[in-house]
């Protein structure tokens, strides 16, 4: 008689064929901490240093040789970026198994969108998004593009270090396709579509054109059309969508017209009129928070001179404080 397993032990048996095996490599299994839509992230001990690191594997479910690439690839990528805001390769090769792997910082903290949950103040908040801007600028200046920017891949350690998490949709820009003047230099095999002046992909073979990659909502409408001639501004509306978020969260203040502004500019549905670069936008939310004018909201006279009192309103207060002061020594100074 023909006895069929139950979901739950199928389940069991995927993650038990996932785990990766390590016999005779210089780590040691410690547990599961996710998986994604290429492989899964496990917790292993290294014996070598005696510390606890995340190691990625490729799922069995993805034997392809193209998804092995996507996964060394990845590695590499991510090994050129060396950040505080990007978390550091310290390893990669291939299991007994014949799966590739790759090792890195474990990283202790909260996603962003379970962080925010505990930060109310809108200034708190800008400061995570500008700490998001400053890692993202960083890969771009080394031609590296994320395409999926969003809450879920980005964390906040306890000592309030900021993570661009996952790479795996990364692409290398080509030289063509970049809309600053000064081009960083793109050197290896990855760099694989200079001649046409499109995206080299971090896959083996690139990325078809209409094939969409990305997360709904935070993709750019080029992105979502599978356009295949992406450059930075791409990430640049995925970065006003997390400031969108982080707006629009329900513990978080109104969001004043100035930075309403700036998301609208950064989420602009044609790309040229768009920040260009992610130090454009970086640069107007650090106005805003040091109460200077923001290029993207046009000021008139009363609003310029209500940011103004706004920004100096502590020696506004003192003066006031001065001037009632001295009225009431005056008025009531013996005759």
């Amino acid at each position: 008689m023909t006895r069929w397993l139950s979901d739950s032990a199928l389940e069991h048996l995927r993650e038990v064929a996932d785990s990766p095996d390590l016999e005779g490599t210089r780590y040691r299994l410690v547990d599961k901490l996710g998986q994604g839509g290429m492989g899964g992230v496990f917790r292993v001990e290294d014996a070598a240093l005696e510390r606890q690191v995340a190691l990625k594997v490729i799922s069995v479910a993805d034997p392809t040789s193209a998804g092995s690439a996507r996964l060394l690839q990845e590695a590499r990528v991510i090994a050129k970026l060396e950040h505080p805001g990007i978390v550091p390769v310290h390893d990669a090769g291939t299991l007994p198994d014949g799966r590739p792997y790759y090792t890195m910082k474990l990283v202790q903290g909260k996603r962003l969108d379970e962080h925010i949950r505990g930060v109310d103040g809108l200034s708190d908040r800008l400061r995570i998004f500008l700490r998001i801007c400053d890692a993202v600028a960083f890969a771009h200046a080394h031609g590296v593009l994320h395409r999926d920017l969003k809450p879920g891949n980005v964390m906040v350690g306890p000592f309030g270090e900021v993570l661009v998490m996952d790479w795996g949709l990364s692409k290398l820009v080509a030289e063509g396709r970049r809309p600053e003047g000064r081009r960083p230099e793109v050197h290896g095999p990855e760099a694989v579509d200079n001649a046409s002046g499109d995206l080299a992909d971090t896959t083996a073979g690139g990325t078809a054109h209409g094939t969409v990659l990305g997360t709904p909502g935070y993709m750019a409408p080029e992105q979502t059309r599978g356009d295949s001639s992406l450059d930075q501004r791409a990430d640049i509306y995925s970065l006003g969508a997390i400031l969108q978020f982080l707006l629009t969260d329900s513990s978080a203040q109104p969001a004043p017209r100035a930075l309403g502004a700036i998301r609208n500019q950064a989420m602009a549905v044609e790309r040229v009129r768009r920040y260009q670069t992610v130090q454009e936008l970086a640069t107007d939310v650090a106005h805003f928070l040091d109460g200077l004018a923001v290029g993207a909201y046009p000021e008139g006279p009363l609003a310029r001179a209500w940011r103004w009192i706004g920004r100096n309103r502590v020696w506004i207060l003192l003066l006031l404080a001065y001037i009632v002061a001295r009225a009431l020594l005056i008025f009531f100074r013996p005759r």
